[in-house]
């Protein structure tokens, strides 16, 4: 009996805790300081939806080329190791420091780099968005920064109350060549007439040739790097997780497109901390618009070769106006159901879908998330506020991740994300904010159960520790 009134007491205890904290949560709504104290100490689960490069601060990659004394053109801002064989207008940063000009081209690097100060005015925000990683990419690449990369995407997960990050974090390099470019042309002529059956033929003697070249080899040098990486840095310990997903670049020729596919595969496939496989670049871009078809057959094909491998696809990162309507209403369709994702990023055109109805069911019914980019959608694409599909994902249960994109690009954070789906949607509790959070961790690529059913104890404990620390702070609600 004296059991049975302990179980009913603490029954009420959470109850009643449970709607104070939604009571407080629902008067801080449109206020964006409280919230972001709040967010900023409410865990977060994972960032599941994470580019390494784009995650960066510029001042990193800024502070990286000034200590290795780069060189940059004063006028078009470039920055190269070395002073190129015209010599003009390329001066040391020493120099620049020498000079009194280091400060100066410092902040120009940073607004180059990121969207910092930009105006919304003076170019497409799209591509001051995607021309900012050709510009870092120098810096990106250099002899340990990369080291320093991760462990400052882990401090500031940490100090934000992010228990795990799933990043998108390299390609893989391989010289070899996979077949000439008259391939590239069979492709495109069965792209065309949309032929599945001399598709799926031709990428065969590509896989084949691929084999026979030893090309997986590359993607066994891959795995052995990011393996001594993640150990050596010991990235992992009891309050935080990484894994990372291989991508490939959608706006390269086609036969290296699927090289590049089968080699993040195969990767994945075979080493525990690799989970995944993704595909970036501007989803609006000719190249990209042109063999999307094809893109999705080579999806398709891989997960034929290798059915235990988990990709997420960036989908749907469209608007009206950046492409023709048509071609608004295939692509979060064709991710789905014809490459068969286990996960979507942006998904921001799903209302322009041909029948987004069936297709949001189809969603729920298959347990396939949205992974949810509020401030990038916002800057790259201008959707926000009910022109963002969001409120249609929870209609329909379609689950939810909240996710942070390239927040070193945006000059953002996850907490940030977090503020603006409070603000923005009234609809969306407290109550459906914490089942994102689970969301993050549940729809994980993780491989080890264990791994994973520890991260979701461990969430389970903060909450509840958080929950009751804003209570006592805010005894009248």
């Amino acid at each position: 009996m004296k059991k049975l009134l302990l179980f009913v007491l603490l029954a009420i205890s959470f109850t009643v805790s449970g709607q104070g904290i939604e009571k407080y949560f629902e008067s801080i709504r449109n206020n964006t300081a409280a919230l972001t104290a709040f967010f900023s100490q409410m865990p977060k689960g994972g960032d599941l939806h994470n580019h390494y490069s784009g995650s960066i601060y510029a001042e990193t990659y800024i502070n990286f080329v000034v200590q290795q004394d780069y060189v940059i053109n004063e006028n078009s801002l470039d920055v190269k190791p070395g002073i190129p064989k015209d010599g003009k207008g390329w001066v040391h940063f020493s120099k620049l420091n020498d000079s009194g000009l280091l400060a100066v081209y410092k902040q120009k690097l940073i607004q180059k780099w990121s969207v910092k100060d930009y105006n919304g005015v003076s170019y497409p925000s799209d591509k001051q968005f995607f021309e900012t990683f050709s510009g870092f990419g120098v810096a990106n690449n250099g002899p340990g920064q990369v080291d320093s990369g991760l462990m400052e995407l882990k401090r500031r997960a940490q100090n934000e109350n992010v228990s795990y990050i799933e990043t998108m974090f390299t390609t893989i390099h391989c010289d070899a060549k996979i077949a000439d470019t008259s391939f590239n042309r069979l492709l495109e002529d069965a792209q065309r007439n949309h032929d599945e059956a001399t598709t799926t033929a031709l990428l065969d003697k590509l896989y084949k040739l691929a084999q026979d070249k030893n090309m997986l080899a590359c993607a066994t040098a891959h795995n052995e790097m990011i393996t001594k990486l993640h150990y050596g840095l010991k990235i992992d310990d009891a309050s935080f997780t990484m894994r990372y997903q291989n991508y490939v670049v959608r706006v390269a020729p086609s036969a290296d497109v699927f090289k590049s596919l089968v080699l993040a595969f195969e990767s994945a496939n075979t080493c525990p901390l690799v989970v995944g496989v993704n595909i970036v670049a501007p989803e609006n871009d000719e190249v990209s618009m042109r063999d999307y078809w094809l893109h999705m057959q080579m999806f398709k094909y891989c997960h034929q070769k290798y059915p235990n491998v988990k990709y997420s696809m960036h989908a749907g990162e469209l608007t009206l106006g950046m492409v023709k309507p048509e071609e608004l209403t295939w692509h979060i369709n064709a991710a789905v159901r014809t490459a068969g994702a286990n996960r979507i990023g942006h998904g921001a055109d799903m209302a322009y879908e041909y029948k987004c109805y069936d297709l949001l069911k189809y969603m729920a019914q298959n347990n396939i998330p949205i992974e949810i980019n509020l401030y990038s959608n916002e800057f790259i694409l201008k959707v926000k506020d009910d022109q963002h599909p969001i409120t249609l994902y929870k209609e329909f249960n379609v689950p939810i991740v909240i996710s942070s994109d390239d927040a070193g690009v945006l000059r953002s954070n996850l907490t940030d994300q977090y503020v603006l789906l409070a603000k923005r949607y009234q609809n969306i509790s407290y109550s459906d904010i914490k089942h994102f959070v689970y969301n993050s961790i549940d729809y994980s690529f993780i491989k080890d159960n264990e791994v994973k059913e520890k991260i979701k104890s461990q969430l389970k404990e903060r909450f509840s520790k958080f929950e009751r620390e804003v209570m006592e702070t805010h005894p009248e609600h």
